[in-house]
């Protein structure tokens, strides 16, 4: 009687609850602690907002700042979550959003109206998506490198369309989603599209084949390869995944700002990655929600808030970043060796 191979047998193993369905409820106990632990966070900096600035931080206005900023860099977020998930890596989405928002805020781009800068932002995402994946899949380069390749061209190309100028937005139908009249029952559209783009990215990667994919490939790709998945074109599609999530907040940040500019995007590779390990996505890949990284989103746009409204510095604000990341990491670590 023929004996599985070594690796297909992992991957059996892994794909089926053994213990009539514990593994799967350890899982599912762990994100609830997860979760748990990161609305306590959450929480904890709301109560310390509304204590150091109970006239500011808990007013309405200054609600809605915290959903529209964390909306652009969220939609990034739900990409990176999908790459790392994977096992890889996205260095270059601060760039991709910088050099969407300002192709598609060239004047002839502006020529073809509200549609015409949607599309331009989310093909040129998209398109930079595919380099990396193609890069990444079938050039066989390692994605810190290709990401890194592609953080470096697509700043450059950036700088280059605009000359360094800022674009501005003369589009009506483009600046009036930025404006109040435009929000809908007191939420601002930006905070609209994140949330859809949210519950995409959760019922993509818990409902369906192409999540359960990307979970296998990180957590072992040569065992998914074995059990029968196309671990090349799965890993193009994810990078091509996160640059349609990069293409749409260049046009939310087009909005936002009523510009496009070279320096869009700004370090957003590093806050994303930040937000997706504060949420509990292993570094490593195999493990991840999207709900944990989206937690994590908030968390740090609230430190970030509550810094400015008490007038600390922007290195603090950093140093604090960098602190958080590392212990997250080592969170991480220790949830790692104790199971």
């Amino acid at each position: 009687m023929t004996q599985p191979a070594p690796a297909a047998e992992a991957a059996t193993r892994k794909s089926t609850p053994a213990d009539g369905g514990s593994p799967w409820r350890t899982a599912v106990a762990r994100a609830d602690v997860r979760t748990l632990s990161l609305l306590g966070v959450l929480a904890a900096l709301i109560v310390i907002g509304g204590i150091t600035q109970p006239d500011s931080f808990l007013d309405s206005d200054n609600v809605q700042l915290i959903l529209t900023q964390a909306s652009v860099i969220g939609v990034v977020t739900v990409g990176m979550t999908f790459v790392i998930i994977s096992g890889g890596i996205d260095l270059s989405v601060g760039a991709i959003v910088a050099l969407a928002s300002v192709w598609a805020t060239t004047v002839a781009t502006q020529e073809y109206g509200f549609a015409g800068i949607l599309f331009t932002a989310v093909i040129v995402g998209m398109g930079c998506g595919l380099v990396n994946g193609l890069l990444i899949a079938y050039g066989a380069i390692v994605p810190f490198i290709a990401t890194l390749a592609m953080l470096a061209a697509g700043r450059g190309l950036a700088l280059q369309i605009t000359d360094g100028k800022t674009q501005m937005v003369t589009v009506d139908g483009v600046l009036k989603l930025g404006e109040r009249d435009s929000y809908i029952l007191g939420i601002p559209p930006l905070v609209l599209v994140f949330a859809a783009v949210t519950v995409a990215g959760w019922l993509i990667l818990n409902r369906t084949t192409f999540g359960r994919r990307s979970v296998a490939v990180g957590g072992n790709a040569e065992a998914a390869r074995l059990a029968g998945i196309d671990v090349r074109r799965q890993r193009l599609y994810l990078y091509l995944l996160s640059g349609l999530c990069c293409g749409i907040a260049a046009f939310l940040l087009i909005i936002l700002s009523g510009s496009g500019q070279n320096t869009n995007g700004n370090l957003y590779e590093l806050d994303a990655i930040a937000a997706v390990i504060i949420g509990g996505t292993l570094l490593s890949g195999g493990r991840g929600t999207i709900t944990g990284s989206v937690l994590g989103v908030l968390i740090f746009t609230t430190i970030q808030n509550i810094f400015a409204l008490n007038n600390l510095e922007t290195a603090t604000q950093q140093i604090a970043k960098g602190a958080i990341i590392v212990a997250a990491v080592l969170v991480q670590r220790r949830s790692a060796t104790t199971t």
